[in-house]
């Protein structure tokens, strides 16, 4: 091989793990430390159910803005810059969240990390796949998003082993930060500067939403909804249930671990099916975990529910950023961001529903199922409307 052809070969495999690393860390640690750690603020600062929920939703929120925001085509030329930017502000933010002392804190902190992943997420995931694509290697886009899943079962690991030896929630997410840091210096140096970036713009092209990609992005907002509380609540459910309660320090790790084949699983699936049927599919089981997260108070059920939340959640995440960018060819980011858009709204609106709820019931059931009926809507949706566009 002549160091040429090496290079060729290196440098999707260094383009794919950087992008898997950014996920990890703007959406694996940036998004989702706040489930496993979330048991240890509820005790300490007594917050009820419905104020969780309220600070899940703000970074949700920001996470929606986020992504309509990152969809303009004004941020297309420079979408390296503004991924290192948002992730910096994304460790930045969960470092921060150590210092909080009032919920209008965590909310304005919940807000700007939820803002941040989303312009890590639309920007990762646009370049590394255009990137990707101009090398050959477009196959290997959907690999990034692995790192979602170990940045989950990372951050619970180690999130868990500092609960174990009793140190403050504090400590939690300035351990959690730490990582970030360490995340972004290795995005910086495994996704280089271009010379020269015309070529790979990715932006508007002023494609149109047509009924297949409207279907999809609809869908897509749905499985926001459907996925959301079952992960926002799903260590809170456990710790509040003696059967379960042995399972705590376990639970996110399982759905970290379950998350990481997800992608060639789902990939396999696709292939055999079709990507649409494969979508529908994946949100038939994961609404099968998130009935067995209620309806199935044991350990058997929890851990059942762990692992369908982790290896459908970021398999469909997958499937239906890359079949919108096939039925919007040529505006990468300007698609992504209104999915994420409207997979961001469907999850502000989720863990409020659920808190709120919760709070009058005691209970996640009529939100968990609730959750479960839109994804087999989100599921007939893509089977009939969006999966013959994709064959």
């Amino acid at each position: 091989m002549t160091p040429s052809e090496h290079i060729r070969s290196t440098r999707p495999i260094a383009l794919a793990i950087g992008g898997a690393i950014a996920l990890a860390s703007a959406m694996g640690i940036g998004r989702f430390a706040y489930t496993p750690i979330l048991p240890e603020m509820v005790a300490a600062l007594h917050l009820s159910a419905s104020e969780a929920g309220l600070i899940a939703s703000a970074n949700f929120a920001g996470y929606l803005i986020g992504a309509l925001v990152a969809a303009a085509s004004f941020f297309a030329p420079r979408r390296r810059g503004w991924m290192l930017a948002a992730l910096l502000v994304s460790a930045l933010t969960t470092g921060a969240m150590a210092t909080g002392t009032s919920l209008f804190a965590f909310l304005l902190l919940r807000f700007l990390g939820g803002f941040a992943s989303a312009f890590a997420l639309v920007f990762t995931s646009s370049l590394v796949l255009d990137r990707l694509s101009d090398t050959g290697r477009g196959h290997m886009a959907g690999h990034q998003f692995a790192g979602v899943g170990a940045g989950i079962a990372i951050s619970a690991v180690l999130v868990a082993v500092l609960a174990a030896q009793h140190v403050a929630w504090q400590w939690q997410w300035l351990a959690c930060a730490a990582l970030s840091v360490l995340a972004l210096a290795a995005v910086a140096i495994l996704i280089p500067p271009r010379p020269h970036t015309a070529a790979s713009a990715g932006g508007s092209n002023g494609a149109s939403v047509g009924g297949a990609l409207g279907a999809l992005i609809v869908a897509y907002g749905l499985f926001g909804f459907g996925y959301v509380i079952t992960a926002t609540f799903l260590v809170q459910l456990v710790r509040t249930n003696p059967a379960i309660m042995p399972l705590e320090p376990y639970v996110w790790p399982i759905v970290g671990l379950a998350a990481v084949p997800s992608v060639p699983l789902w990939a396999m699936v696709g292939r055999r099916f079709g990507t649409g049927e494969a979508y529908a599919i994946a949100s038939v089981v994961l609404a099968a975990g998130v009935l067995a997260s209620v309806l199935w108070i044991a350990p058997a059920g929890a851990i059942l529910a762990a692992i369908l939340l982790g290896s459908t959640t970021i398999g469909i995440t997958v499937m239906g950023l890359v079949g919108a960018r096939r039925l919007a060819a040529g505006a990468a980011s300007r698609i992504i961001g209104l999915m994420t858009a409207a997979f961001g709204l469907g999850q502000i609106i989720g863990p409020i529903f659920a808190g709120w709820v919760h709070d009058l019931t005691g209970t996640f059931l009529l939100p968990s199922v609730a959750a479960a009926a839109l994804l087999a809507i989100s599921a007939v949706l893509v089977w009939k409307l969006t999966a013959p566009a994709l064959r």
